[in-house]
């Protein structure tokens, strides 16, 4: 019978691959892990979870143990693999339908726990996270501004540059002049 474990920060599959080599080299069986979750085939000692926190710890990551922190942990986890890995990312007509059927909870109870934990809602969340999606597609200057604005789903290239400029106080043209790295990190968004 395996174990979750919840693991906070987890929000790219280089993370996996780093969790996966940690828990491996201090004698974990993983049955399963994605972004946020690892299944373990071993049984858990106090002293082993310990040593779990630890290096988890040293790479960044964190354990989660309280329900509602694994709630909020999901939230943004679905978020992110639909922003920036998915290809396809929602709209706003089915981000809580899609939310609340993935975590199998009402959505204005999710809504209303990220907020009040968080500070901010779940869809401006959303928003910085596709902000910061424009900001990695720009960086790397493959997709004109309308084919970036296509692929995230925004109604048009004004709305995207609206929001944009709302969140990072640029145009996304003048992001791009600058050369830059401003991203930030997905796990700090």
């Amino acid at each position: 019978m395996s174990k979750t474990l919840h693991v906070k920060n987890m929000v790219c599959p280089r993370c996996i691959k780093v969790v996966r080599e940690e828990f491996e080299k201090i004698g974990l069986n993983i049955d399963h892990i994605e972004l946020g979750k690892v299944e373990i085939a071993n049984k858990l000692s106090e002293e082993k979870i310990m040593e779990i926190r630890e290096v988890l710890n040293e790479n960044g990551f964190e354990l989660i143990d309280d329900k509602k922190s694994k709630i909020i942990d999901n939230i943004k986890t679905l978020i992110i693999e639909e922003v920036h890995f998915s290809g396809n990312p929602f709209n706003a007509q089915n981000i809580s339908g899609y939310i609340a059927s993935k975590l199998a909870h009402d959505y204005s109870y999710l809504s209303n726990l990220f907020s009040s934990v968080e500070g901010i809602t779940i869809e401006k969340y959303i928003i910085n996270q596709k902000i910061e999606k424009v900001k990695e597609l720009l960086v790397y200057d493959e997709l004109t501004l309308n084919e970036i604005s296509y692929q995230l789903g925004y109604s048009s290239v004004q709305h995207l540059s609206n929001q944009f400029r709302k969140i990072t106080g640029l145009s996304p043209s003048h992001f791009k002049k600058l050369k830059e790295n401003r991203r930030k990190p997905l796990d700090n968004v």
